[in-house]
């Protein structure tokens, strides 16, 4: 089983997306164990869809990009990165204004595959907002 590296920390995390989506996001990584990493996305317009609603891309962007850095926090030792292979999201609402939060916890952390579940809350009061699961293939060196 696959542990938490001890060479990846959350500031490591948040400096490695500012210049990509997750910095142009505003997603922030609050929390790093083993099987678990939390982060939370400000809300601004750009998150928004024409409809005024939360756009569940951009609700698809904080699951993955959370689940993609407890990945790399959870490479087992020698791996090069990791891809995604698969992923899924059930939206179950929206907020309007605030934070939205997200809890990634390990469900199979093997030498080849991870399976991570991720839940997406309204940060003000818990609500779940998705639900969200993603298989991530480990790379390894060529040779």
């Amino acid at each position: 089983m696959t542990t938490l590296r001890s060479d990846v920390s959350i500031a490591e995390l948040n400096e490695r997306g500012q210049e990509y989506l997750p910095g142009y996001l505003g997603i922030q990584i609050l929390s790093l164990a083993p099987n678990t990493v939390s982060s939370r996305m400000p809300v601004k317009k750009l998150h928004f869809a024409p409809n005024d609603f939360l756009h569940a891309a951009s609700v698809v962007a904080l699951a993955d990009t959370t689940c993609g850095y407890a990945t790399i926090a959870h490479l087992p030792d020698g791996a090069q990165s990791f891809t995604t292979i698969e992923l899924k999201s059930n939206h179950l609402g929206t907020v309007k204004e605030g934070s939205i939060a997200c809890v990634a916890t390990a469900q199979h952390l093997g030498r080849n595959t991870q399976v991570w579940d991720a839940v997406v809350t309204d940060e003000a009061n818990g609500r779940k907002i998705a639900l969200f699961r993603c298989t991530q293939m480990i790379l390894w060196p060529k040779g």
